[in-house]
This record gives structure tokens, sequence and C-alpha cells, in this order.
């Protein structure tokens, strides 16, 4: 679990800050590609302030800066098709530098995971848990002490603030609310159609395809919550609870691999494998009934509703 002093310093940019919602009725007729440009250097200035912050401790600063990349991906998504190349190309980029992190994040995942399984004190006895856990805390310092070097820090701040540069210079002018719809519609679409049609036969690969789509929708879907925000907190909430469902499986998914011969957990591997398909299962389930109560919708009537709430907005006083 994290603390709240790290969830603290990630801003939450969305089509509230954008001019064209605010109060005033010049800002209301602000286009939305100037918007669009302010909630870009919005979420690269939450990753510079995570890099930056110094107060944080390497967890927090993995976990954050891996959120607000997360966060700016989902927005590059949505613009990709308006930046030509350059859109796919800073897309690329993040995930690369998400990447960088991740030698730190799967012991951390596989720790999650053995907090997850808490529930079922038969698994292990309080000394081989103790053991166990360890172990992971001990892979967990050795991989954020690798990668969270002042070099790293340093590329990392680079990269950021070569990139606020090139979101000055988007050619965003052109953009209207409906193409912005179909955007949504989009990535709606592609979370929908990764559904499994058979959760329990479904790869690992396959869900974790489509905790990643998921995790696109749930961070697009907060730049409109303000359309109709009793609706958007719901439905935010509910993409949320679906991502963490995936994300849970996952994690255990980490920690099984870590059971494996020859690693690091391999002696405990036949008291946590069943425990785990036990835990994996029920996750599953659990992620079955939100995504059908979140993809319920085909996505042309999703699109519809979008841009029906969008000229609902405009017609407010």
């Amino acid at each position: 679990m994290y603390s709240s002093h790290a969830q603290s310093h990630i801003l939450i940019p969305s089509l509230i800050d954008f001019p064209m919602y605010d109060q005033s009725a010049r800002r209301k007729k602000m286009a939305a590609g100037p918007a669009l440009t302010d909630v870009a250097q919005l979420e690269l200035a939450a990753a510079l302030g995570v890099v930056n912050d110094r107060q944080l401790s390497n967890t927090e600063t993995v976990h954050d800066v891996r959120k607000a990349l997360k966060r700016w991906r989902a927005l590059l998504r949505l613009l990709e098709p308006f930046l030509a190349e350059d859109g796919r190309r800073l897309r690329i980029e993040a995930r690369d530098l998400a990447r960088t992190l991740q030698s730190a994040r799967e012991p951390r995942s596989a720790l999650d995971a053995l907090t997850d399984l808490g529930e079922f004190p038969e698994a292990l006895s309080p000394r081989s848990l103790a053991t166990v856990t360890g172990r992971l805390e001990a892979m967990v310092r050795a991989g954020e002490a690798t990668t969270l070097t002042d070099e790293a820090r340093n590329d990392l701040r680079a990269r950021l603030q070569a990139t606020v540069g090139e979101v000055e210079r988007w050619p965003l002018g052109g953009i209207d609310r409906s193409a912005l719809a179909g955007r949504l519609g989009d990535t709606y679409r592609r979370a929908r159609n990764a559904i499994p049609d058979d959760w329990l036969q479904a790869s690992a690969e396959d869900l974790h395809e489509l905790r990643k789509r998921v995790v696109e929708h749930r961070y697009q879907m907060e730049l409109i919550e303000p359309l109709w925000p009793k609706l958007g907190k719901a439905w935010v909430a509910e993409a949320q609870k679906l991502r963490e469902r995936l994300g849970s499986y996952q994690d255990l998914a980490v920690l099984t691999g870590m059971t494996a011969p020859h690693q690091p957990l391999a002696p405990w591997r036949s008291r946590l494998a069943p425990l785990i398909a036990a835990r994996q299962e029920r996750h599953l389930a659990s992620a079955r009934r939100i995504a059908g109560r979140l993809f319920a919708e085909k996505p042309k009537a999703f699109r519809r509703r979008i841009e029906a709430l969008w000229s609902s907005a405009d017609g407010q006083d």
C-alpha cells in the first residue's frame, strides 16, 4: 500500500480545469485545442514534481512517476491522430521511460500480492512469512537503488522538460469536440474488445492487455467527468475498481513467477500456488462483473452519449 502523502503529489487535471468549463462566460468559449495543451502541461508538471521531490521515498517516487506516465500516455493516446508522428513517438518514449522503473516495481508487486493473500493465515508460518517478506523487501530496495540514481533522475527530468517544450508547439487549434468524442469512443471500443470471452481461460498476457486498455479509458474519462459529475465520478470509480482487480491478478502472477524453480521464493511454491490460484479466480470473477457493467453499451452508443453530454454542457448558462 502507498501513503496518502505519495498520492497527494499527483495532480489530477481534467476538463474541469479546461477554460471551457470555467464559470467565466469568456472561458466557456475557449477552443478545445488550447485547453488540451493546458492539460498536457499539467500532466508533465505532475511528473516533474515527483522527480524533483526529494522528500518522497524511493518507493513513493517509483509509484508516482509510473502513475504520472500512465496518465500522460493515456492523454497522448487520445491526441495521437492530431499530432501526426509526434504523438506516437512521445507515447513510445513515455512507455520506455516507465520500463526503466520496472526492475523496482516487480518485487513491490509480489509484496502487494503477498498482502493480498493475508486472509489465508495458514499459507505460511509466521517465520516463513517473515523470511519471504524480508527477501522481497530486499529485492525492492536493491531495485530502487539501481533505478533511482541521480543520473536516472536527471535523465527523467531532462526528457520531461524537453517534452514540455514540444507541447507548447502542438498544432491542436483545429480539434473539435466531436473528434474528441470519437477518440474517447475508440479507447472505449479497444477496452471492450479486449474483454475475454472466457475469463478463466484467458492468458496473463490477455488480461494484462485488458488492464492497459482499462487504464487508458479510466484516465481519459477523468477528463470529461465534469460533463455529468455524478455519473462521471461513478464511471471513473468503476473503471478504477476494474483496474485494481486486474492489477491484483497481475501482482499474483508476478508472485507466482518468483516461486518458480531457482527463483527466490521457490521453497514456498507448494504452499503458495493453490492459494494464489484461488485468489486469482476471485479477482477474475469480480473483474468480469465490473467489466460487464462498465462496457455494456456498444461503442457507437457510448460516443453518442459523450456528444450529447457535451451539447448539454454547451447549453448551460
